[in-house]
């Protein structure tokens, strides 16, 4: 039985958007399972023996590499096939691997929103440990209200790794995080916020909520495209307001 609590979720449509390139697209998503919380502390305890205070609360201080060994280690444990597999430092996702993963960015959304199209599918006290509630630490997770797809914690708590990168044009490798922690406020903890930061980077409100499906052996699934992530390292503009650049 798997230390996992996935949620298969339908096919469905969502619609994202670049703030950079003041663009904004819709994904046809093909079915796929994504976890009804975040990977917690007790479960990289019994998967990798590591973890910290607070069993039940979200993994945090994971970089993003990290977290695709987790993935791959979750799959061998349960006798999957492991999703990454790695190039001279690239990891390259195959698509049609069996085993755990990251979300895409477009998976995570549409996860979070649950049919929903505004900022927020609930009230924001209701669904998510912000800023507001004065929290030093992430809480335990699952005592917030779930959406209607039944996922906790999607909102608020902790930021969650995607597969995604942010804006190789700006950025370079840096990766995509979503959903927001329990030390930001209103503005920030909205479905449609993107924030990414480098693959080895950590944070005390950063973790990751795993997802399954496998879409054939491809360079392109949910949203994501190795071809498009290459014009896209191309691509100049002005950044949004509020973005960082990158450090060379």
């Amino acid at each position: 039985m798997s230390m996992f609590d996935l949620r298969p979720l339908p096919a469905g449509q969502v619609q994202l958007h670049d703030a950079r390139r003041h663009r904004r697209w819709v994904v046809q998503l093909d079915p796929f399972e994504i976890g009804v919380v975040p990977v917690t502390t007790a479960q990289a305890a019994q998967l990798i023996g590591s973890g910290g205070p607070g069993a039940q609360s979200p993994l945090v201080d994971i970089s993003w590499r990290d977290a695709i060994e987790f993935c791959n280690a979750a799959s061998v444990s349960e006798g999957l096939t492991p999703t990454y597999t790695f190039d001279e430092g690239a990891v390259i996702w195959r698509t049609g691997a069996s085993g755990y993963r990251l979300p895409t960015e477009a998976e995570w959304e549409y996860a979070c929103r649950a049919g929903t199209v505004g900022p927020h599918y609930g009230p924001l006290n209701v669904i998510g440990w912000t800023a507001n509630d004065g929290l030093e630490n992430p809480k335990e997770v699952g005592l917030k209200q779930a959406n209607d797809f039944g996922l906790h914690d999607t909102l608020g708590n902790v930021w969650e790794w995607c597969w995604d990168l942010l804006d190789p044009a700006r950025y370079g490798d840096y990766r995509v995080f979503r959903g927001g922690g329990f030390a930001d406020k209103d503005w920030s903890v909205r479905a449609s916020t993107r924030r990414g930061g480098a693959p080895d980077m950590s944070h005390p409100d950063l973790g990751l909520r795993l997802a399954r499906g496998a879409f054939g052996d491809q360079l392109a699934a949910q949203g994501w495209s190795a071809e498009v992530d290459s014009e896209r390292g191309k691509t100049t503009g002005m950044l949004p307001p509020g973005w960082t650049p990158r450090r060379q």
